[in-house]
């Protein structure tokens, strides 16, 4: 048995003149949930059609269990559920014709096909909604039914792109537990642009920026490797700006509220040390302080100028 299910090497593709991505590599393991972080147009979808076999590649190779995608596509592909940003639904249709339509084009036995539309429906959660027409679902609803085609001839690989854009924060909660009762048995492909979404979903991270990979690893790697670069605080009698940027490192401090402010500091500045000697020492009443991770256009700038920490993620 392959380890990965997915493997891909030195995958490049260029549109006209210019390369989207170039030189990506990575290995997926079967079961859990990866992430692939990164910006608007960074990558993150010609990886995954090219992944998917929706786009044939400039160079390199991807291999689905062990199958080679650009030799072997339709051998590939039926061990792949793909989920686009845009999800692939007619609202004309209710969710038993659409469901029903979705596993005939995966060339499930006839005998097979009203199984697993009833299977699907029940893991997804949209069994109450059987006759009822796509286009009168919630947009939470409608994004569970993309995930049911995605999974109804029960692939090994599940890709998810953007899947909880648009939804409301309650609709995302619902949607995050599903793709990880999905990965207890499959490997799961998580994109977003959204960092949080990532953390709050993901075991490992792919950060791809500029078309190229700037972070491999495990979301607790992830989570360690990125240094805060400002604190919140809450004091009962701050003191003016000035005296908060005559410490050393202290780069710019903003007034969130009257007794909350922002400092920005330098990497490696120890300013949380020095507010709270500072605080006892001139009765500032510091009542809370909290590090902030930096934002994600610096991690990104971060990442993008150190070399990506090379194995398979998960």
């Amino acid at each position: 048995m392959q380890n990965n299910i997915v493997t891909i090497e030195g995958l490049s593709h260029r549109y006209s003149k210019d390369w989207a991505i170039q030189d990506i590599s990575f290995g997926i393991n079967r079961q859990g949930i990866l992430g692939l972080l990164g910006s608007n147009g960074a990558g993150k979808s010609t990886t995954m059609n090219i992944l998917c076999g929706v786009l044939s590649q400039t160079e390199g190779k991807v291999l689905i269990e062990g199958i080679n995608m650009r030799e072997q596509p339709e051998l590939a592909k039926r061990h792949i559920g793909f989920l686009p940003q845009n999800a692939p639904l007619y609202l004309e249709q209710t969710v038993d014709e659409y469901l029903t339509y979705c596993a005939h084009i995966r060339l499930l036995d006839k005998r097979d096909v009203k199984p697993a539309v009833e299977a699907v429906k029940e893991r997804c959660g949209v069994a109450h909604f059987s006759k009822r027409l796509i286009g009168n679902l919630s947009g939470g609803y409608r994004q569970r039914v993309g995930i049911a085609q995605a999974i109804i001839h029960k692939p090994l690989l599940v890709v998810l792109d953007e899947p909880t854009n648009g939804l409301d924060p309650n609709q995302i909660l619902e949607v995050r537990q599903l793709i990880k009762e999905i990965a207890t048995d499959r490997a799961v492909i998580f994109s977003s642009h959204i960092l949080s979404e990532i953390q709050a979903t993901c075991q490992d991270i792919i950060m791809i920026e500029g078309g190229r990979i700037v972070f491999k690893d495990s979301l607790d790697a992830f989570n360690n490797y990125i240094e805060p670069d400002s604190l919140v605080t809450t004091m009962e009698n701050p003191p003016p700006k000035a005296t908060l940027l005559a410490i050393p490192g202290v780069r710019q401090v903003d007034f969130l509220a009257d007794k909350i402010l922002r400092m920005h500091f330098d990497p490696h500045a120890d300013i949380a040390e020095h507010i709270v000697v500072m605080s006892v020492q001139q009765g500032w009443r510091l009542k809370e302080i909290t590090l902030e991770k930096s934002s994600l256009d610096a991690i990104f700038a971060q990442l993008s100028n150190k070399k990506p920490k090379p194995g398979n993620p998960s």
